[in-house]
Parts: structure tokens; sequence; C-alpha cells
């Protein structure tokens, strides 16, 4: 055997064991969510006909033409019996595109499809697309909001000067994407937008993310709720803010929607990010709240602090000490929560409508000071102090 042939047959073999790699869960559980040990997706799971030239005459030395940076923040779907990601896929040259990734149980053997998502331009081509959203709407769609940027032609000195928006494509396999204008709203720039997945009062409904800047949100930010009449030519004229930016909290910088919230006889659970800075810089982390059910920008419920925050490995890498998700999938009462670490990798942890209602109405909300913080955990102190007394008895 030739030594290309010897180096092609390890470089396949060494991709299917990490493919077929069982997950398992790891030992801590802290009764709200179980994390699994290892990655469901990263960018060694990328294919190696992505990345090699695969042709012994062009590529002698079989070496990776194509590097593959990382693969995370996917959109989460269940569709045709598969728990389907479209992941965030960066190349070595800084540009995200989208593709779609599948597992029969959704907490291993994710593997993507040959081919990445071909998605179509409008007639201002975007630079990066990233961060998909998915939302199977009522009226039959599914549609993927999602992060486009483009040079922001103001400060054409500048060379980092970016400007986001909303990319908005839809599809009903999957497979073939109709790429829809971008979304119109009357903020500077948008990230973070998610679309309902109910018609209301007749109207589409998005969660959106106003800001000032490409990275600063400014004096407002938060996250937004405003309606639009169609998706093919989405305009938000105004938008309320459900959730807001408060100071010395794990969202005094910025906080975004993450994926379309869930439905529940309690109300909508929401999973969103939430950043704050600290001298290593920016820290992300992931937190939830609940809203009405027939007023979804009304929030009814806000536990205090983070949901999932990065720990250990999952603080390093590309960008570190970050958290964020953008997808999730519920099926009856089980839930899928997709989260990247670091902008690496992808990891699963999972849990339960249940689990995640009984979290967001029974832990209590941030005092916003030390003094109640301490007086919040005397309570409990004091509550079970009793209840190991009253055992002992």
């Amino acid at each position: 055997m030739s030594d290309f042939k010897a180096r092609l047959k390890q470089i396949v073999s060494e991709h299917e064991v990490l493919i077929q790699q069982r997950n398992k869960p790891s030992a801590s559980n802290n009764g709200i969510f179980q994390r699994w040990e290892n990655p469901v997706v990263t960018a060694a799971h990328a294919p190696i006909i992505w990345r090699y030239d695969l042709d012994e005459k062009t590529n002698p030395l079989l070496m990776e033409r194509i590097g593959v940076n990382a693969a995370l923040n996917p959109g989460a779907i269940k569709f045709n019996d598969k728990y389907v990601l479209v992941v965030r896929v960066e190349g070595h040259d800084r540009k995200s595109f989208f593709a779609v990734a599948e597992s029969d149980n959704g907490i291993d053997n994710f593997k993507f499809r040959d081919y990445p998502i071909v998605m179509p331009e409008t007639s201002e081509p975007d630079t990066n697309v990233y961060d998909m959203r998915l939302t199977q709407h009522q009226d039959g769609w599914i549609y993927g909001l999602f992060c486009t940027e483009r040079k922001d032609k103001t400060r054409m000195e500048d060379t980092s000067a970016a400007e986001a928006q909303c990319g908005i494509a839809r599809t009903k396999d999957l497979v073939t994407w109709e790429r829809l204008p971008d979304l119109i709203t009357h903020s500077g720039q948008q990230r973070n937008v998610v679309l309902h997945p109910e018609f209301f009062e007749g109207k589409y409904a998005l969660y959106t993310r106003p800001q000032d800047g490409f990275i600063s949100v400014g004096g407002g930010g938060g996250i937004g709720w405003g309606l639009c009449d169609d998706m093919t030519n989405a305009e938000v004229k105004s938008e309320v803010i459900v959730d807001g930016k408060i100071y010395h909290t794990i969202k005094e910088i910025k906080n975004g929607q993450g994926p379309a919230p869930i439905k529940t006889d309690e109300g909508w659970l929401h999973l969103a990010h939430g950043v704050r800075n600290t001298a290593a810089g920016l820290r992300y982390v992931l937190y939830m709240f609940m809203t009405a059910l027939n007023e979804p920008w009304k929030v009814t419920h806000a536990p205090g602090g983070h949901l999932i925050a990065p720990e250990g490995k999952e603080r390093v890498g590309d960008v570190s000490n970050v958290c964020f998700s953008n997808g999730w999938i519920q099926e009856g009462n089980d839930v899928n929560i997709y989260y990247a670490s670091s902008d690496t990798r992808i990891h699963v942890a999972t849990t339960t409508v249940e689990q995640l209602v009984d979290y967001v109405k029974n832990t209590p909300e941030d005092g916003l000071r030390s003094a109640l913080s301490v007086e919040t955990r005397c309570a409990l102190i004091e509550k079970n102090l009793r209840i190991l007394s009253e055992a002992c008895e």
C-alpha cells in the first residue's frame, strides 16, 4: 500500500471512530439539567471531503486544503425522526456557513450531510452568515433567521467596522432554502432575532435585539418584541423590550434570545444569553425566563443568575469563557439544549419541560443587592435547618 493510501485509510478510520463515539452523562447533576461528557459536534466532525483534496495527483502529501476552525451555535429541530442541527461551521478563513448534522438519538453520532447548505444571497451579498434560529411556524414553513454581516460602508477606513442585520430564509425540507429579504426595523442594527412559533393577532411575531453598533448595544438593547404582516417582506415598525439589561447582573452588557420559546401550560419558556464584563473580558452565560401565554412580551417569572455557564474545558477555545445557545429540541416532556462553548464546539444538556418550569417558577429572582441575596439565602438555610432538626427528632 502506498504512503498516500495508508494515510488516507488512517484519516478515514480516525474520523469514523470520532463520529461513532458513544456519549455518556457526566457525573455531576444539579437536578435541573444533565450535562454529557463529550461535545456532540466539533470541527473534527466536518467530513474529510470538505477539508482534503483526495486526489493523489494534486495532493500527493494528503494535506488538509480547506481547514475548519470551529463548529458552533446550531439551530435545532426534530425532523423526519432525526435530531437535526443547522451548525455554524467556521473555516480557517473566518467565513461561517451553515451545514446540517443529524443524529438518531440527539446525544451522539451526529453526522454532517455531504454538502453544506447553499444559502442564496440577496442583492447585497453577505460577507458572513451565522447563528441560525430555526422555527417550525404555524404557517407550515420552517424559518431560519440568522445574522448577516456586511462591511459598514459609512466607515470604510476601519477594516473591522461591520453591520449586522437579520437574514431570513425558509424551507420545507431542510435541503432547498428560499432566501427572503432581510428584516427591516427602525433600529441601527439587529442580531439574535427569533421568530415566535405562532401567529399573534394574525401577525408574525419576532423577538429582536436592537443595538446601536455591531458589538455594542449602546444605551438600549435587550430582548425586544415586534410584529410584522408578512415574512416575505418582513418589517417591524415598533419594538418593545421584553427583557432588558440590568446593572451588575449576568446581563449587564447585553443579552439576546436563544431559540424560539417552548409553549407550556404555565407560559412560554425562554432560553437566552447574558453578557457581563470581567477583568478577563466578556463572559457569556445562559439564563431563562417565562412570559405569559397570551402576552408573550410580558415576563412572569425570572429566576436569578445563570442556568448554564462554561465549566472546565468549556471555558477554553477560540473566544474563551463563552456559553451560547440558539437551539433546543422539545419532544414531549424531554428537552435537549444544544449549546456551544467558547465559540469552538457544541455540547448537549438534557432536561425536561417539568424541570425547566419548576426551575423558572421556584428559583428566587435576583434581588439586585448583596444584602437581599444574603437575606434570600438565609431564609433557605433557616428552612433547611428546621427540616433537618425535625427529621432527627
